[in-house]
């Protein structure tokens, strides 16, 4: 019995069969996609036809792979990336493209959210959650506020995910996990906020699909689908849900004492409740997950994105930019890279950039700056997991996934400056073996213990102890990029 997972992010969509008996994910592909280019700063946006060719074509090439075995297919669930607003007509066409994650055009809409509803604690008061410049519900009062003519015709709103399950199915329903990332659940009720709601525009109550468990199947491939890849007309698709929530389950992140950390272009930290976890300052999110309990989430914007950029600076290649992050000690002897790239969710700095301080002649190398950069961008989710700390989810042990994890050398780090032991996945796609799980849990082929626990395996290989000297180090170095941080927001600087 098989089982797709699709990873549909920012950058690419990857598809993989899972094979439930043996455990073994026996196909999988990707296809590669941009940004919609020439847009003001501060507007990411991307065509959702991008995402439903990209679904289409790797099913196909798994299904490729598998050949006659296709018949196997007994389901399929989707992880998608969060909080990215798609629009229909009353026809189901696709407005206008749209809006992502990390847009950030949307700061004045935040600022009239809290103005309305008593800042940050009165939205947290009412959701559990501040209005964040990447959330949904900002995006579709920004819309209002500068395209009526799209604003006007809107009949139906969606986020990524379920846009690709309306593609499969047909069907428009929304699951609790990714919907808490909209700004408008009330994540203790799992109910929409009327209020919030309102606020953009009355009938927008209307639009929003038919909210549901995320435990429950969304519906049944489509039929055209099927005979176009000779597939059964039953195979079922599951709720699904946005990329952490899947993660999660495909780490097997499923109950208290584990942390997920998910390096990629942006960096997640998420662990699993039985209660939600309302951070008083909104720094951290209060979200549900995609398997009807919590899933308390802190997100910084720039990661890899950070040693990327670094890594091209010099020309190198991964090999070459981990022999000179080694050849540095700890802390890059005083030097601080502030990552705000693209701006910065966690501290909220929309509007941030980077910096680079401490400087001087014998630390002014291409290597201390490429290590700055690792520490710096590790030590934005370290700020974040302090938080967790401070909220009483306190870890055992933080497993890895994403690109970023695949470096011994950020393992390591990661190691001491979150002073708990790391360790990687055997397979980096957690998300889209977060998918497959889903869908294998949904047509009654286990629990959600029962199937992690036989699929999701541990490269103990990577596994990383803390260095206790270095954690010192980096305790200090934290406190550091936090208090300069702090400095130069408070003088307009940053």
């Amino acid at each position: 019995m098989y089982f797709i997972g699709i990873d549909s992010g920012t950058q690419s969509t990857k598809s993989v069969v899972l094979d439930l008996e043996s455990g073994k994910l026996i196909a999988e592909a990707a296809k590669s996609y941009s940004l919609i280019d020439g847009l003001p700063a501060g507007h990411l946006e991307q065509h959702p036809r991008d995402w439903t060719n990209a679904v289409d074509e790797t099913i196909a090439s798994c299904l490729e792979q598998i050949g006659d075995k296709r018949d196997q297919i007994k389901g399929i669930g989707i992880s998608g990336q969060q909080h990215g607003l798609v629009v229909l007509d009353a026809h189901d066409n696709v407005i206008r493209p749209a809006k992502l994650w990390c847009d950030t055009s949307t700061i004045d809409q935040c600022e009239q959210f809290a103005a309305e509803f008593g800042g940050t604690s009165g939205l947290i008061e009412k959701t559990g959650n501040a209005i964040m410049a990447g959330y949904t519900i900002p995006k579709l009062l920004w819309i209002k506020q500068n395209e009526q003519e799209n604003f006007e015709v809107i009949a139906s709103v969606l986020l990524p995910h379920d846009y690709l399950n309306f593609h499969l199915t047909g069907v428009k329903r929304m699951e609790y996990g990714d919907a808490s990332g909209s700004g408008v659940l009330n994540i203790r009720t799992r109910e929409w906020d009327d209020d919030l709601i309102g606020f953009v525009d009355p009938r927008l109550g209307d639009a929003l699909p038919e909210l549901g468990s995320s435990n429950e199947i969304h519906g049944t491939l489509r039929p055209e689908l099927a005979e176009k890849w000779g597939l059964s007309k039953d195979v079922i698709i599951s709720a699904g849900g946005g990329d952490n929530m899947m993660g999660a389950i495909g780490t097997g992140n499923i109950k208290p004492g584990v942390i997920t950390a998910s390096f990629g272009t942006s960096g997640t930290l998420y662990g699993c409740s039985d209660q939600p976890v309302i951070d008083p300052r909104g720094e951290i999110a209060a979200f549900c997950d995609s398997t009807d309990h919590w899933l308390p989430l802190v997100c910084t914007m720039n990661v890899t994105v950070i040693t990327e950029m670094v890594r091209g600076w010099f020309g190198w290649d991964h090999a070459e930019l981990e022999k000179q992050i080694r050849s540095v000690p700890a802390g890059a002897d005083g030097v601080s890279f502030l990552p705000y790239l693209n701006g910065e969710r966690t501290p909220n700095l929309p509007n941030g950039n980077s910096v680079i301080q401490g400087l001087n002649g014998p630390n002014a190398t291409p290597a201390h700056l490429a290590r700055a950069a690792m520490e710096g961008a590790t030590l934005g989710l370290a700020y974040g997991l302090n938080r967790f700390d401070a909220l009483g989810l306190k870890p055992g042990e933080i497993r890895l996934t994403g690109g970023g994890s695949k470096s011994a050398i950020w393992r390591q780090i990661s190691a001491d400056i979150f002073g708990v032991p790391v360790v990687g996945l055997a397979t980096a796609e957690g998300a889209s073996l977060g998918g497959a799980i889903q869908a294998a849990h949904a047509a009654g082929e286990g629990s959600y213990e029962e199937l992690c626990d036989r699929l999701v395996e541990l490269d103990e290989t990577t596994r990383c102890e803390p260095d206790l000297e270095n954690a010192e180090c980096y305790a200090g170095k934290l406190k550091t990029q936090t208090a300069l941080t702090a400095t130069l927001k408070d003088s307009g600087y940053l």
